[in-house]
This record gives C-alpha cells, structure tokens and sequence, in this order.
C-alpha cells in the first residue's frame, strides 16, 4: 500500500516544478494520487477494511485541499496537473 522509494523518487523528478524540489503542491498532489490509488486497490480485494478505508477519505481530503489551493494561486498550473494526473476536474 505504501510507495516504494524508487516510485516515490520518480514521482519527485516528474513533477517537480525545480531541481531538489519536494515540496510544492504539485509533487505533494502525484504522491497523494499515488497513495490513493495503491489504497483503492487493496479496498478492491479487501472490501471490509474500514480503518484504510477512513485512511483513503483523509487523502482524498488532503488532495482536494491541495488543488483547492493550487487552483486559488495559479490556474494553470492546477489545469496543467489535472491534466497531467487525469483527474476529473
């Protein structure tokens, strides 16, 4: 469920904005839609696992606060990541 440091590294690369950087919300966007597709296929095969579930509805929240945020500074960086995630809005 968790994401493999290799992944996680790539995930950095792709979607970092400038070199060494791990903490703007776009990278913080590709790991939580990482994560969160990790947990909805374990809740696939593992249907009655609340506590992930309720763990799943945190990060869904996170990223939507995330984008909410993004979308309020720049809109086209938030179009550009949707976009690039293919995520629905």
């Amino acid at each position: 469920m968790s994401i493999t440091a290799e992944r996680r590294s790539t995930l950095v690369t792709e979607y970092a904005t400038a070199a060494g950087d791990t903490g703007s919300p776009e990278v913080q966007v590709a790991l939580l839609s990482e994560r969160i597709g990790n947990l909805t296929e374990h809740l696939k095969t593992h249907a009655k696992d609340f506590h992930s579930r309720r763990g799943l509805l945190v990060l869904v929240g996170r990223r939507r606060r995330l984008l909410d945020y993004l979308r309020r500074k720049d809109q086209h960086r938030y179009e550009a990541l949707i976009g690039r995630l293919n995520l629905r809005r």
